[in-house]
């Protein structure tokens, strides 16, 4: 009874689109370019519907596709709440510039209005000589042994702060050395090791994201294939009389693009799902722990539209998975004369 059925709903398919197609030829252009989304439309219910006949297997292939999607997603969350905590930590670029000892503040101060005029300057902080011997008394704890110094050992200090471009290593040592290039300048400091190193960082987690990421995709590929393959077979004789009524390969495969198309909507939905869940469960873990270091730092989740841009991975990862599997395996059935 449930072969009867597949002949009559593929075969019954293919005698409406037969009826559609000798109308359209009697019929205006307009009337087959509304036919064509129609009738695309039917075979996109109808390969709904097929999964709904087989809620075990489509259930599982799509927790499989969301759990896979899932994986990635997560680790994309972790390097951009990781950008952003990194973009608090601008200050570790900052370029320190140590003057002259005989530069007078007027000069210094002519020397700050200069360098806010450098493009790759965001912020400038000017420390006189005396606010320098100021806080280091009290920071050093020899305040009343510095009391006897006849003289200010410390020079004034300027505290640059490159842009978010020129924070780079290379940039940010160009910039150095551009600015000890000033007459007032005796000696200037950057700590590049530490930039570099966090560069490293950020782009080793960077291109294992990356990595990891593209051996899901391939996954979710091989997955919607093989479950495509298994229904393609499951049908085997229905698809063999379709041939033999003369459907063609391209009306035949569509239900099963189709089906590939509903496995990528359902599962990036739950991989969306899940890497919501996953971020509001901890908010609160990471809620606890920022407030303990006194910071503001919030978890941000998926936009909406990274969301739809997940889904429209899966959707995209479904179609090609069920396009390879229908392209190899629907041309190699060929109805039996006999």
């Amino acid at each position: 009874m449930a072969y009867l059925l597949q002949v009559n709903q593929y075969t019954g398919i293919w005698v409406s689109k037969l009826h559609s197609s000798q109308l359209s030829q009697r019929g205006s252009l307009l009337r087959r370019l509304l036919t064509l989304p129609i009738r695309h439309l039917q075979q996109a219910i109808g390969s709904l519907g097929d999964l709904w006949r087989t809620p075990f297997t489509s259930v599982m292939t799509v927790f499989v596709l969301g759990i896979s999607l899932a994986l990635p997603a997560t680790l994309h969350l972790f390097v951009k709440n990781a950008q952003q905590v990194s973009e608090q930590w601008d200050s570790a670029s900052q370029i320190t510039l140590f003057l002259k000892l005989s530069v007078n503040d007027k000069s210094a101060k002519n020397l700050v209005k200069r360098l806010k005029l450098f493009p790759e300057v965001s912020d400038v902080h000017y420390i006189s000589a005396k606010q320098a011997l100021k806080e280091f008394k009290i920071l050093s704890g020899f305040g009343q042994s510095l009391e006897y110094l006849a003289n200010n050992p410390l020079p004034a200090t300027i505290l640059v702060i490159p842009t978010k471009r020129a924070s780079q290593a290379d940039a940010a040592n160009e910039l150095l050395v551009k600015l000890k290039q000033e007459r007032e300048v005796e000696q200037g400091n950057l700590d590049l090791e530490w930039l570099t190193r966090l560069e490293a960082m950020a782009q080793l987690i960077t291109d294992i994201v990356n990595g990891v990421a593209l051996l899901l995709c391939v996954s979710v590929i091989l997955i919607v294939g093989n479950t495509i393959r298994l229904a393609i077979l499951s049908q085997h004789d229905a698809i063999a009389i379709m041939k033999l009524v003369g459907a063609t390969d391209s009306f035949i495969q569509r239900p099963f693009l189709y089906s590939g198309v509903w496995y990528g909507v359902f599962g990036g939905l739950l991989s969306w799902l899940a890497v919501t869940l996953l971020a509001q469960y901890l908010t609160g873990a990471i809620g606890k722990l920022t407030d303990l270091y006194q910071s503001d730092f919030q978890l941000q989740g998926l936009a909406f539209s990274e969301a739809l841009m997940l889904i429209a991975l899966a959707v995209l990862l479904g179609l090609v998975g069920s396009y390879i599997s229908v392209r190899k395996h629907i041309r190699e059935i060929e109805p039996n004369a006999d």
